[in-house]
């Protein structure tokens, strides 16, 4: 599969001349497109809902294009409840899938009427305590534990995770809260991350199906949804095959079939929470080449580094690489594209055949569109880029500011010494 940038070189060169690199920028016609595939895949459950995962792009302007497509949010912390409050996101439009979490964070969650998502069982005290009584719709975290296969290839390893509670607990958990007044239970999962494979959701939502009847049968709770959580995922490297929404949708709805309506449970919602499907192909970062050096290898500088994009570094993950205005020119040249930072693991490229790279060249970096922004950092002073969305008529908005030197001192106010800094 080709990899093609969303935006031309000659918008890029009239977008730089107001908007110096390196930036963001995302597609809202993508965004869009792939909301409405989404929700016509899973249009047979009638009481389907997306419920964004706002660490992976957080951003209000990002949240309102899916807030008008139907879109709700997932949050993870106290300020992404704020956003998506200030986004207009209310009651149950809000799930809250927290860990480790804060008293005051569950507090808030509750006064802003969001579907609260426990990860232990331990937090059920901790929650009644802060709230003064349990929530009538609840939801909890599964993990089955041990190694996730899907046919014989291991996909991810839940057993090492942090998160969910195993069979024992949930079953546990589910007779608690009702015992102290819950009404209506979710079931919620996460077993494997970028998954590219239809099969996966499928494979998922039978172990949660079976769970959610066991648990009927065992606590006597309703279960009012599931969450399939995120885990679908996008091919970053051109050779792989994307998943097939629409294939995936039907796989679970023949899993519905088989498993929950005979069970007298044909009722039961469905819901995702998906970051990387939604955002990751509909934004790029768009650097600039401003060095070469030839030493033991070639080298290509440019004005992006890893604070702006942290997966190659933290992950070795790959992003692809287009030398815009050059797609067509022989990729005959091994460079390790490289950043500024004092780290030798800030390259977002290593032995990339590629076209011959002239100082000057942009550079776009395909499918940063989730944990992409939202993972930077100020390592070495750095400050984050600006962000921009390419709007369905072509024209180009700012959405972040790039942050300035005020910025990074800000905190440090009270300081006197700092007060000179121009």
């Amino acid at each position: 599969m080709e990899k093609k940038p969303f935006v031309t070189l000659e918008q890029l060169k009239d977008i730089e001349k107001k908007y110096p690199t390196p930036f963001y920028i995302y597609d809202e016609k993508g965004i869009r497109e792939n909301a409405r595939r989404l929700k016509e895949a899973f249009s047979w459950n009638k009481g389907y809902k997306e419920y964004f995962a706002v660490k992976a792009t957080p951003n209000p302007f990002i949240l309102k294009i899916l807030k008008e497509m139907g879109c709700g949010t997932d949050c993870s912390s106290m300020t992404e409840l704020m956003m998506s409050k200030a986004c207009g996101f209310a009651g149950h439009e809000i799930m809250f899938s927290s860990n480790d979490t804060p008293p005051e964070e569950f507090a808030y969650a509750q006064k802003l009427g969001a579907i609260i998502n426990l990860d232990d069982i331990t937090h059920i005290p901790c929650l009644e305590e802060t709230l003064g009584f349990i929530p009538e719709t609840i939801s909890c975290r599964y993990n089955p534990g041990g190694v996730f296969k899907i046919s014989n290839d291991i996909m991810d390893n839940p057993g090492e995770a942090k998160y969910g509670m195993t069979d024992a607990q949930i079953t546990e958990a589910f007779r608690t809260l009702k015992a102290k007044g819950a009404k209506n239970f979710g079931i919620h999962a996460f077993l494997a991350s970028n998954t590219v494979t239809n099969e996966y959701y499928p494979m998922l939502a039978k172990i949660l199906f079976e769970l959610a009847v066991k648990l009927k049968e065992e606590t006597g709770a309703h279960i009012a949804f599931i969450n399939l959580s995120g885990g679908v995922g996008i091919p970053y490297r051109p050779d792989q095959e994307p998943n097939d929404i629409m294939a995936i949708g039907e796989g679970v709805r023949k899993v519905y079939e088989e498993i929950l309506v005979p069970a007298g449970m044909g009722d039961v919602a469905l819901c995702t929470e998906l970051g990387r499907f939604m955002l990751g192909p509909y934004g790029a970062l768009v650097t600039k080449a401003v060095h070469e050096k030839h030493t033991y290898k070639e080298y290509i500088g440019v004005d992006a580094c890893a604070v702006n994009l942290m997966r190659p570094a933290m992950y070795g993950a790959y992003h692809h690489i287009t030398v815009m205005g050059k797609e067509d020119a022989p990729w005959d040249h091994m460079y390790d594209v490289v950043g500024s930072l004092c780290e030798n693991n800030d390259k977002f490229a290593i032995d990339r055949m590629l076209p011959r790279i002239d100082m000057g060249d942009l550079l776009v970096i395909h499918d940063a569109g989730a944990h992409g922004f939202a993972m930077g950092y100020n390592y070495n002073g750095k400050l984050k880029s600006a962000e921009l969305l390419l709007k369905e008529d072509g024209s180009v908005e700012m959405i972040r500011r790039a942050e300035t030197p005020a910025d990074y001192f800000a905190t440090f106010d009270f300081c006197d010494i700092l007060k000179g800094i121009e």
